[in-house]
């Protein structure tokens, strides 16, 4: 199983798009434009809504108390965090639950 990287979805629409004569050097640009653009959002507290895709929101973890799994009778403060948050449009489920087959043949 292989991942997507960075560098692979760069080279992926630079080809897909070959066309339109793209270079890899303008299209990392664009990537790293949106990436800043999503995280900046992200970072003032804002929804990113990208229609068929997803919603990528920030959302507040409460601060607890945890345990050590080496060490249970000590208690270890953990502090309240912002984490951000996915949630999938109805396109991107609908795709996605379409490839159970492929998943568990690359289990096997």
């Amino acid at each position: 199983m292989s991942t997507l990287t960075k560098r692979n979805l760069i080279a992926d629409i630079t080809n897909k798009l070959s066309h339109r004569e793209l270079t890899q050097t303008l299209v990392t640009e664009i990537v790293d434009q949106f990436m800043d653009s999503v995280t900046e959002q992200l970072c003032l507290g804002e929804k990113v809504i990208i229609r068929n895709f997803g919603v990528f929101q920030v959302s507040e973890i409460k601060a607890k108390v945890g345990r050590n799994p080496r060490n249970p009778s000590k208690a270890i403060h953990i502090p309240a965090c912002a984490v951000v948050k996915f949630k999938p449009g109805k396109e991107l489920k609908e795709k996605v639950s379409q490839t159970l087959p492929i998943i568990r043949e690359k289990k096997a």
